[in-house]
């Protein structure tokens, strides 16, 4: 928007005409510490392990492990991480302020076929040297996972990427469940649903366990595979990412359906002969 190459109009009257102050832009973000990284990768794992920990509780622990840390900082940390912790609570999650949140759908509902519900989520992703978000979109039933994207912040656009994507290579489901994050109340999200006469189902309170499927999901992912390695840059965490998606689709079989994999399940592939056997 900000052109500094401008001989016509100088900085200050660009930033006049768009309503922005000087100051941000010329602010540049800190790049997070070393020291800071270290300590998100150990709340990483420690809330991957037990996602009731809160920013007490996570202190504490940091604390045992000799780390010297106030909660001040441990709560800076999560809201970067965009955790939180996961208790039965007036609200679980909070959304944008101005944006719509709609009714939980779920309740009592035996979901049993693809694509009847599909639910999402968002999780924190270490690297060597910083860190990224990563959203999926999953088939409840079959734990198929049907896209995903990487994302530097926590901004909507990456979540209607992977919302887009999924759409368009597997028809649309019945209903879309989601947490009440800012970026599924967002308007972008939800015109894509409502475009696709999906309904629209978020958690209410004390649903703690609705995204228990996808919390799963980030528990293999994380410790079957990213705390293994180091990712150098965001093209090496992607293509490592693919790998790992190809595999938990086609190979990896899933506890809550025997020896099938989630790709068995949601193309009803596999299912006579194993029953037959």
């Amino acid at each position: 928007m900000i052109d500094p190459s401008s001989d016509k109009i100088g900085i200050a009257r660009q930033c006049q005409l768009l309503n922005v102050s000087r100051s941000s832009y010329y602010y540049r973000p800190k790049p997070v510490s070393e020291y800071n990284l270290k300590l998100m990768r150990l709340i990483d794992e420690l809330y991957t392990d037990h996602p009731c920990r809160g920013s007490r509780s996570m202190r504490n622990q940091l604390r045992r492990l000799g780390y010297k840390v106030n909660r001040k900082r441990i709560q800076r940390l999560m809201r970067i991480m965009g955790i939180e912790a996961v208790y039965p609570k007036p609200r679980t999650s909070i959304p944008h302020p101005g944006h719509k949140v709609y009714p939980y759908l779920l309740r009592g509902l035996t979901i049993d076929q693809p694509n009847q519900v599909w639910a999402t989520d968002i999780t924190y992703i270490p690297m060597r040297s910083g860190f990224m978000y990563l959203a999926v979109i999953m088939d409840w039933h079959s734990r198929k996972v049907l896209s995903w994207r990487l994302s530097n912040g926590m901004e909507a656009d990456f979540c209607v990427d992977a919302l887009e994507e999924a759409l368009n290579k597997y028809g649309t489901p019945k209903i879309f469940n989601t947490d009440q994050g800012a970026q599924f109340t967002s308007k972008k999200f939800t015109d894509v649903l409502k475009d696709h006469d999906v309904a629209i189902s978020m958690d209410g309170r004390g649903r703690c366990q609705d995204n228990i499927f996808i919390e799963r999901l980030w528990w293999s992912l994380k410790h079957q595979y990213i705390y293994l390695h180091a990712f150098e840059s965001g093209s090496d965490l992607y293509r490592s990412l693919k790998t790992w998606f190809t595999f938990y689709n086609q190979e990896r079989s899933h506890q809550a359906f025997g020896i099938l994999t989630p790709d068995e399940v949601y193309y009803n592939l596999k299912v006579e002969s194993m029953k037959a056997a």
